[in-house]
């Protein structure tokens, strides 16, 4: 069994809007990495990096990466750190990866000041720069697609996913 597609990106890039529109459309069950890291830890993701640190919500994604590219086969949405991972990584070789590309203003106004995302608490716009410009690379590695989201509605967004997987 293996994922459909799989969808990366930066916080804000639409993974898991767009991740559920293309598998209504596809007729496929839409899973997130990140819902599973909650079921798993019994508490948000927030709560998790604040109680037990970074390196444990790490260990607790690249498990759940894992076991959703043996388990699901529909859209899967990793979280935007996840490709920071090189088990990870290597792993994605062989699936089909679409790579949701933002802009930092567009990520910026559908971030916003959300209090889910830990790693953007402090000074998000600078905090989402240096994550989109760390880990831009390790999307494109990783990517066998690159749909630009910026400026784009997720409805639009989602059938250029669907037309090009």
């Amino acid at each position: 069994m293996s994922p459909r597609l799989v969808l990366v990106g930066p916080p804000g890039a639409g993974k898991s809007s767009v991740g559920r529109q293309v598998a209504a459309a596809l007729g496929l069950v839409m899973r997130d990495t990140d819902d599973d890291i909650v079921a798993t830890a019994g508490k948000p993701i927030t709560d998790i990096f604040v109680e037990d640190g970074e390196p444990e919500f790490r260990r607790l994604e690249r498990a759940a990466v894992h076991r959703a590219l043996a388990e699901h086969d529909g859209v899967l949405a990793l979280g935007g750190g996840a490709v920071g991972d090189p088990d990870t990584r290597a792993e994605l070789r062989g699936h089909t990866v679409v790579f949701l590309d933002v802009g930092l203003a567009d990520a910026v106004s559908r971030v916003g000041l959300n209090q889910d995302r830990p790693l953007l608490l402090d000074s998000p716009r600078a905090q989402l720069k240096r994550l989109l410009d760390q880990r831009r690379p390790l999307y494109e590695e990783v990517a066998s697609i690159t749909v630009v989201s910026s400026g784009r509605g997720v409805t639009e967004v989602a059938k250029d996913v669907i037309a090009r997987v």
